[in-house]
């Protein structure tokens, strides 16, 4: 008979986490053209959450997105996002998320629900998360990954901008996929 690892008991695992900027994305996706899709990023956020593995009700997160780090590849877009036709960064420079309800859905998936803020108009999504499992890195930290996606309608929050394309249909769909690659790193007790 084996000793448990106390590394990897889920005692080791629960605990205060704060996002690994350089290790995650925070991305979108959309179509365009109704033809293809346009993908982008945050490159500037912070998170912070706390997980209880041995009741995930009692876990929880908070993402703080600065809307100016949009970047989509394509400065001209990238400036157009900014403006008031889609994100209006001089006045919601920040896109927020705060959950309310974290439900394991089984040994490796999770459903958080929370309260995301664009525009200032606050609506509640489910965003479905796969654990993609833990390490400890080589300076002694105790690392979680989580990869999730969820999809929205940019007008629910006010985003209402598009253009009309000749043949039909419109430039930018209504709907927007949030894909999410999460490094949390456990802050030391």
């Amino acid at each position: 008979m084996s000793t448990p690892d106390p590394a990897t008991t889920p005692a080791s695992l629960t605990g205060n986490y704060t996002i690994d900027k350089s290790h995650s994305r925070i991305g979108f996706s959309a179509r365009h053209a109704m033809v293809t899709k346009v993908r982008g990023a945050f490159n500037e956020f912070s998170a912070t959450g706390y997980l209880d593995e041995a009741n995930p009700s009692n876990s929880r997160v908070e993402v703080v997105i600065d809307v100016a780090s949009i970047d989509t590849r394509n400065a001209d877009r990238d400036t157009h996002l900014r403006t008031n036709d889609f994100l209006s960064v001089d006045e919601y420079p920040n896109i927020t998320f705060r959950s309310t309800s974290v439900q394991k859905q089984g040994a490796d998936h999770y459903q958080v629900t929370g309260d995301l803020t664009i525009r200032g108009v606050t609506k509640p999504v489910t965003i479905d998360f796969e654990y993609t499992g833990s390490a400890v890195d080589p300076w002694g930290n105790q690392r979680l990954g989580f990869e999730g996606e969820t999809t929205i309608n940019r007008k629910d929050w006010g985003v209402n901008w598009n253009a009309a394309l000749e043949a039909g249909g419109v430039l930018v769909s209504e709907k927007v996929n949030l894909e999410f690659e999460i490094a949390a790193v456990k802050a030391a007790e």
